[in-house]
Order: C-alpha cells, then structure tokens, then sequence
C-alpha cells in the first residue's frame, strides 16, 4: 500500500491515451452527462452535495501538498497556486461556499479550458494505481464538474462581459505567475517552457511565441464555450417572438 504514496516514478509510469488514461476521460463524460440527468434532484440536495464536492476538492488537495511535503518534494517552484487548474481549484471552492455568479464567470471559462485540456493531455508522471493518478484526475474532472453543476442545477450562464473578464483575469494571473518563475525558477502557466508531456503546446510554435498563440488559443477557447448559451439564447428569443406574432395575430 506504501507504494502507492511513493515518489517511485519509474514504478508507476504515465501512459498517455492506455486504458487508465481512457478510463478516467470515460468517468469525466458519464458524471457529466450523470449531473444533467440528475440536474432537479441535485437541487433538492443543494447544500450537501456543494458541501460533500468541497470537501473531496480541498482534501484532495491537501493530501497532495502532504505527499510532497512527506516525500520531500514540496517546492514554491510548482507548489504555490498559480497553475491554471491551481487557480480554478481556489475559484471553484469559494464558487461552491458562495455560490457567486461573480466567480463562476471566471471558472466557468479558466477553469474548463484548463481542466479540459489537463484531461486530455496531462502533465502527469505517476500512472495507476498511484494517489498522485487518482488525484489528479478526479481534481481536474471535479473543476469541471464544480461549473457544470452551477451551469445545470442553478441555471448559471456564462455571458460576452464574463468572458472578457476571465480573459483579464487569466493575463493578471499569468503577470503573477512570469515574476513567481523568476523568483523561484518555476514554470507556472508554462511562461518559462512548454511542459515535459505532449500538450497542445507542441503545437504553438517555439518559445517564447507560444505565448502569443496561446493568448490567442484562450480567446477563441472562451468563445467557443460561450456559443452554445448565445445559440440557446438566440433559440428562445426567435421563439419568443414567434408566439408574441402569433399572439398579435390571433
């Protein structure tokens, strides 16, 4: 059992896309898909299940600053909370204690960007059945889950101003992140290089230009989760109209 909360890499390799990895892309789109299903329960249970999602994010947490810490590991070069995810984690435990249509704004669009794309192409080097595996994952699917859940259960909707906020905040955040890199030699937000693991970055062209399409990348990322709430809304207002002129007919 110890060997699952070692630093034994070599172990307990990462696979990118074997089935550990397929499974935990699995799970995420079935509670997904679970959250939209179950959508009018969940409000009955509102208050509990708010509390049980953060109690599993913020221990979870904890107990991988704990590993660290325990196996030596910890260090402000990648501990401190300005990772993309790091920061939609804070976001999402003060969106479920608030329920603050303020930050889920900013969460909705940093936080399933960033989430989204650790699933699909994680910085991971610890595979099943490791903590860190575990861990990781479902912190990740829990960021998304936290925004869908606001999304189906409380009809939260993300807008255009939220998004231009979001976009505002992610570049605030990055400025804290390039002088956290120069003070601690880190690579919050991969401002300093691209991650070790295959990302979308390989695509983004060398460093430092990356960093222009990535902005770029962001923008059309928000967009592209926008759209679906601006065609529904598009959809109802046709509707709308639709049975005002019929109405006036009649």
């Amino acid at each position: 059992m110890s060997d699952v909360f070692s630093h034994d890499y070599k172990a307990f390799p990462f696979m990118s896309f074997s089935a550990p990895h397929i499974a935990m892309i699995v799970l995420f789109a079935a509670a997904s898909a679970l959250l939209f299903i179950f959508r009018k329960g969940l409000y009955r249970l509102d208050q509990k299940f708010r509390l049980y999602m953060f109690l599993l994010l913020f221990t979870l947490e904890l107990l991988y600053h704990f590993w660290l810490y325990h196996g030596g590991k910890w260090d402000l070069s990648f501990t401190l909370p300005l990772q993309l995810c790091s920061i939609s984690l804070v976001l999402c435990l003060l969106l479920m204690a608030s329920k603050s249509k303020a930050v889920f704004q900013i969460v909705y669009y940093i936080g399933v960007t960033g989430a989204i794309m650790a699933i699909l192409t994680p910085e991971l080097f610890l595979g099943f059945p490791h903590f860190r595996y575990f861990q990781f994952f479902i912190t990740h699917n829990l960021i998304v889950w936290t925004c869908l859940y606001f999304v189906f259960v409380h009809q939260f909707r993300p807008t255009g101003k939220g998004l231009f906020q979001s976009f505002i905040f992610l570049n605030l955040c990055a400025a804290a992140a390039f002088f956290a890199n120069k003070l601690t030699g880190g690579n919050y937000m991969f401002l300093s290089r691209k991650p070790e693991n295959t990302s979308l970055l390989d695509y983004f062209g060398p460093y430092p230009y990356y960093i222009i399409t990535l902005e770029i990348a962001a923008l059309m990322l928000f967009s592209l989760l926008l759209l679906p709430f601006k065609m529904i809304g598009k959809i109802k207002l046709e509707r709308r109209n639709l049975h005002e002129t019929c109405k006036n007919r009649d």
